[in-house]
């Protein structure tokens, strides 16, 4: 019974939003609501599955070259299970929130909930500022990452531009997606950047059985343990897209459904990560270890020219995900979040984009940025966070006792869901925040050593004349 009418508080104001803007009867406004207007469970679900791969996809090859084939898959199914536990953990969390400033009278009709205001509502502001911190930094990274992919990719179409001319160039294309209102607005993008990156992934798996082993190819890895957790801690990146979880959560009509939708995301995202990693690894072993981007190694043709530009535009979209959280963090700093004009809200957005532009130029390691970004920021934001929050929030019996979402059955009630939060707590804290951000930052000063800030060509090959 308590369910069924906290599901219907946490709806209503969705309800009423829907038939607002679906008041018009007009073909184009149909048309444009298909394409424009998402917030179903199945939009969800392409939102999930397209940001968690991204451009991540292409560097998987280069982690298993320092993992080995057993550690690199055996990686990719914790963490995927991790990480699902992890983004469960959050829509209860955000659910509890919603449900108590509802309860209030609270109207989030002009307003989108974000992480750090559910940490603030539930455990105070000291867990605000953290949560903000660390959310903010991942975001802000995370974008820089998908410039840098894009530079990275369309070097191997077109190399009569430098990797840094191309940052320029793509750090403009991609801050048009300050015209983009919400996660409600990324329907018909969250789609196509799935085929996008499913696509790009049975490319490669089939290109690298093609094209076969290379001669005299090496599967050395593991060798150092420096490579090791840097490999490991790429594939912790991997699976933890859920700095935008709960803007993709607010985007739902029902939000209370999200529970299962990202590990059923990342079930179909484990049948493109481990067949064309292991298949590209395979093909190519050792040589992947000074070529991050695996599109780098594959012959060059229509089809890996197609996969390359699939990338890139898949990238900007994940560029408008990673940024979208920023912009509405941003919007709230200046009073300016409630405003239903398009134009004020973009121009006030556009000071967001510059920092993330001159990062992505000052630190373009392709690959290596991933797992620094991984153990430093990710390990908190998606794991330890959560988790302890979780814990915090429901350590009394009244708080258990009251919950809107209860344990589920088969994970032993309260007393497993704890053992379970402080297991995720103790293992990302010691392998990938510990060994994982020891490897990839000294991984990360190596690179700088031999290529230099600001570096014109990252892992470029000699310029034919």
């Amino acid at each position: 019974m308590a369910s069924e009418k906290v599901e219907t508080v946490i709806a209503g104001n969705y309800v009423e939003m829907e038939r607002e803007e679906g008041s018009s009867k007009s073909t184009k406004s149909k048309f444009s609501k298909f394409l424009w207007d998402g917030g179903s469970v199945y939009d969800a679900w392409f939102s999930c599955a397209s940001n968690q791969v991204a451009q991540v996809l292409l560097t998987l090859p280069y982690s298993f070259s320092q993992l080995g084939l057993l550690s690199g898959i055996l990686f990719q199914l914790l963490y995927g299970l991790m990480g699902s536990w992890t983004a469960y953990l959050i829509s209860v969390l955000y659910v509890e929130y919603r449900t108590r400033k509802e309860r209030e009278k609270v109207d989030f009709r002009n307003h989108v909930i974000q992480w750090f205001e559910v940490l603030d509502g539930l455990l105070g502001k000291h867990w605000r500022n953290v949560g903000l911190l660390f959310n903010c930094t991942f975001l802000v990274f995370g974008s820089v990452i998908q410039l840098i992919a894009c530079a990275s990719n369309i070097y191997y179409i077109n190399d009569n531009l430098d990797k840094r001319t191309w940052t320029y160039i793509f750090g403009a294309c991609c801050a048009t997606t300050v015209f983009v209102p919400s996660f409600h607005n990324y329907r018909i993008w969250s789609f196509l950047g799935l085929v996008m990156t499913s696509y790009t992934a049975w490319y490669m798996t089939i290109a690298s059985l093609i094209h076969g082993q290379i001669e005299g190819v090496k599967h050395s890895g593991p060798t150092t343990m420096v490579l090791y957790f840097t490999g490991a801690t790429n594939i912790l990146y991997t699976f933890g897209g859920h700095a935008v979880t709960v803007e993709i959560m607010h985007a739902m009509w029902k939000p209370q459904k999200f529970k299962l939708i990202y590990l059923v995301a990342t079930l179909y995202v484990l049948t493109l990560t481990l067949p064309s990693a292991s298949a590209v690894y395979w093909a190519f072993g050792d040589l992947l270890l000074t070529h991050s981007n695996a599109l780098s190694l594959l012959p060059k043709n229509g089809f890996r020219d197609t996969a390359v530009i699939l990338m890139l535009i898949h990238q900007f979209i994940t560029f408008g995900f990673a940024c979208t959280p920023l912009y509405f963090v941003w919007e709230k700093f200046l009073r300016v979040h409630d405003t239903k004009s398009v134009l004020k809200r973009a121009l006030a957005r556009l000071p967001v984009v510059i920092p993330i532009w001159f990062l992505a130029i000052i630190f373009p390691f392709f690959g290596p940025i991933n797992s620094t970004v991984g153990s430093l920021l990710v390990s908190f934001t998606v794991y330890i966070i959560p988790s302890l929050a979780h814990m915090i929030t429901f350590s009394s019996a009244s708080a258990r006792e009251n919950a809107v979402e209860r344990p589920p059955p088969f994970i032993g009630g309260w007393a497993g869901l704890y053992c379970a939060n402080i297991f995720v707590v103790v293992w990302v804290l010691v392998v990938g925040f510990g060994f994982g951000g020891w490897a990839s930052t000294l991984n990360f000063i190596r690179q700088i050593d031999s290529f230099g800030l600001f570096t014109k060509c990252y892992q470029c090959p000699p310029h034919k004349a």
